[in-house]
């Protein structure tokens, strides 16, 4: 596990053995507990067991309770770990609580998060959310944090504004916070000329949303690679939050039909409200698409769970009325075995070795295609450069070479059909 400095660079690779502790609180959080132990495998971190307890509710103190917390040290002593992470968020009074009877230091499922989503940023307005994230995550726990904050390495990582001083107060911190959401703020301003733009050509989007590790960028690779676009590829790699930055592809069918593509972070359970408010600038493009693939593992026996994951996220970014279809994939790894599927419109399909990829075509024409007008316009020959724009735009049924123009037969957008209806013969 790397370590890194104030300015991001790397001072240290370290290794973490960590013991993971889950409060269950009147529901099952098996899957949830797994899905920290992927996130703390994600982080570089070494898992060597796992503490549950049962209560009504947190206790205020400890979280778990006193007796749990003594157990949980003496765990700690037995298995020489150096880490314990926490399923859910504490306050700053439960870390240093926590801390000083353990013994070992203590994070919690925010922190994780934050520190894989540092380690993983690589564009600046990623960095910027990220750093956001953190900040606000800090600033009401200046007070309970005490020797957490003052050492370089609060967390897994510590990538991003790191731990810097313990002095570090909340004045400083705002004073960050606003510079960064100025920054913010300035990069939302292209990213609406650029929408604004898309939306006068009237080009579609296509959104791939869905949890971690589903398959979204595996499925933009394979529809650049249908439209021999590979050099446009994005990274793809089997693990949680391999990619953050969202990422923009135009698509270009071989029938003309063009649409915009975007490939979004992906999501977890138990998401930081700070990391969702700090990316919703970013996470705002799914508002704004023409359809949603809702990408889910179906190699995943708890794919459900995943499911519900990723709608109450889309409920939490306004995102849950848009028009979803759900794209069962990794269907490569099942060996014939059933899984449960949704009562909603669903496809499967392997990114991967490209099963039933033409579906996900098909489903696209469908689905923000299927408004196009077919009509007969005849182009004067002093016009090529509407013969242009409908060769390359629009979908050309026939094209001759008549006395008075170039007669074509075209399937093409309402918007623009209204714009060239003076050349319609019909």
């Amino acid at each position: 596990m790397l370590k890194f400095g104030e300015n991001n660079e790397v001072v240290q690779q370290e290794e973490y053995r960590a013991i993971l502790v889950g409060l269950q609180v009147n529901e099952d959080i098996s899957y949830s507990m797994e899905e920290l132990e992927g996130l703390a495998e994600a982080a570089g971190v070494e898992v060597l067991a796992t503490m549950v307890q049962s209560l009504e509710k947190p206790n205020n103190a400890t979280f778990i309770g006193k007796g749990k917390v003594e157990e949980l040290a003496e765990m700690c002593k037995k298995l020489e770990v150096d880490t314990v992470i926490f399923n859910d968020e504490l306050s700053g009074m439960q870390l240093r609580n926590i801390e000083e009877a353990v013994g070992v230091r203590i994070i919690d499922r925010t922190i994780l998060i934050l520190d894989i989503f540092a380690s993983r940023a690589v564009s600046r307005e990623g960095k910027l959310q990220v750093e956001l994230a953190q900040l606000k995550y800090r600033m009401p726990r200046l007070l309970g944090f005490g020797k957490s904050l003052s050492r370089l390495g609060g967390g897994i990582g510590t990538r991003g504004p790191g731990e810097k001083k313990l002095e570090t107060d909340r004045r400083h911190i705002q004073r960050r916070v606003d510079d960064i959401k100025a920054e913010l703020a300035e990069t939302k301003g292209n990213r609406n000329v650029q929408r604004a733009k898309r939306e006068k050509a009237a080009v579609p989007i296509v959104a791939l949303v869905g949890y971690t590790n589903a398959g979204k960028s595996a499925i933009m690779n394979r529809l650049l690679e249908h439209t021999e676009r590979q050099d446009k590829a994005v990274l793809e790699k089997d693990m949680l939050f391999a990619t953050l930055d969202t990422a923009q592809r135009s698509i270009k069918l071989d029938t003309n039909y063009e649409f915009i593509l975007i490939d979004t972070v992906g999501f977890v359970s138990k998401l930081p409200h700070a990391l969702v408010e700090a990316f919703k600038a970013t996470l705002e493009e799914v508002l704004y698409a023409d359809l949603l693939l809702h990408v889910v593992d179906a190699s995943y026996e708890a794919n459900e769970f995943q499911l519900n994951v990723t709608d109450k996220v889309l409920k939490e970014i306004g995102a849950e009325k848009k028009e979803r279809v759900l794209v069962y994939n990794k269907i490569d790894l099942l060996e014939n075995q059933a899984f449960p599927v949704a009562d909603k419109e669903h496809i499967c399909i392997s990114a991967k070795r490209g099963d039933n990829f033409n579906q996900v075509i098909e489903i696209i024409k469908k689905k923000i295609f299927s408004d196009r007008i077919t009509a007969k316009l005849l182009i004067p020959y002093d016009r090529g450069d509407i013969s242009s724009y409908l060769c390359e735009k629009a979908k050309v049924i026939s094209m001759e070479y008549a006395e008075l123009g170039t007669a074509f037969e075209v399937e093409l957008t309402e918007a623009d059909y209204n714009r060239l209806k003076n050349y319609d013969t019909i």
